[in-house]
């Protein structure tokens, strides 16, 4: 008798264990998987946007590209789910070009673009006939050279734009020569170059201080600056989506706005747009 009920407590251990596994499963099964595409998944934000979804029930896997082309068309082809790597401009310059119906969905960082060097130490050190490389994606070679043009080196016509290429320099009194190339080359030529002008993503990767090192880069002041605010990003028939929304809403937290503020010293800082705002910027730039 004693060996039966022994026999009996060890099946209902086991049938409880296994009701217990069997209900975790079940829960880790409900978890959302999210996939975003990043350009750089270093962020001090991401750990944190992570452990704040899991808590929803969200479960964000971040996806890894190493070129800007590729999480657009990871996005369109349903690779990844949203992506966050890139400024308004660009998207709008991307669905212009491809015709694929990618939408923002959320604001995230500024990042101002800086021009760095290893050889001088102020911007008014450039001289006549110096090297300065640019990034050749058309929203970034624009916005580049526009802070050539503030930083009083070069004079760009009325009708430049957003999308503006060397063409439309009216002015270049120092004859500098403007070398575009894949933004990922940017840093990699400075010992070739008197300044090159680097992401703020890239210059991070490169070991660069964004803050800190740039002997010059663009302020942040005013809605200038909306088209080069980074965002996230969906196929415009997940622009509803209630999760999407959620992570974008868990984005604009306060613990993720101090963590890129100490994370970048200073270097972004999070910018919340509204969604009026966000549909306004983006439709004026594919107007364009």
């Amino acid at each position: 008798m004693k060996k039966l009920w022994i026999v009996c407590i060890a099946i209902i251990t086991t049938l409880l264990i296994s009701a217990c596994g069997s209900s975790e499963s079940t829960n880790n099964s409900k978890k959302e998987i999210v996939r975003i595409g990043v350009n750089g998944s270093e962020g001090a934000q991401w750990p944190i946007l992570k452990e704040k979804a899991e808590k929803e029930g969200i479960q964000i896997q971040l996806v890894e590209f190493a070129d800007y082309t590729l999480p657009n068309n990871a996005l369109a082809e349903g690779e990844v789910d949203l992506n966050a790597f890139q400024h308004f401009s660009f998207l709008s310059q991307y669905v212009k070009e491809s015709g694929k119906d990618i939408v923002p969905i959320g604001s995230t960082v500024f990042a101002p673009l800086g021009i760095y060097s290893e050889k001088i130490k102020d911007i008014s050190e450039i001289k006549k006939g110096d090297k300065i490389a640019i990034p050749d994606d058309p929203s970034n070679q624009a916005r580049s050279l526009r802070l050539l043009e503030s930083a009083g080196l070069l004079t760009l016509a009325e009708d430049f734009g957003l999308f503006g290429d060397a063409s439309k320099i009216i002015e270049n009194p120092l004859n500098l020569e403007i070398m575009p190339m894949t933004a990922q080359q940017t840093p990699r030529v400075l010992p070739d170059v008197a300044a090159s002008i680097i992401n703020n993503g890239i210059a991070g990767q490169a070991g660069l201080s964004p803050a800190d090192d740039p002997i010059f880069k663009e302020s942040g002041d005013d809605e200038s600056i909306y088209p080069y605010v980074n965002l996230i990003a969906v196929r415009a028939e997940d622009k509803d989506n209630e999760t999407y929304k959620r992570i974008v809403e868990l984005y604009h937290e306060e613990d993720i706005e101090k963590a890129i503020l100490d994370d970048t010293k200073g270097g972004s800082y999070l910018v919340k747009l509204t969604e009026e705002q966000i549909n306004k910027v983006f439709e004026e730039l594919k107007n364009q």
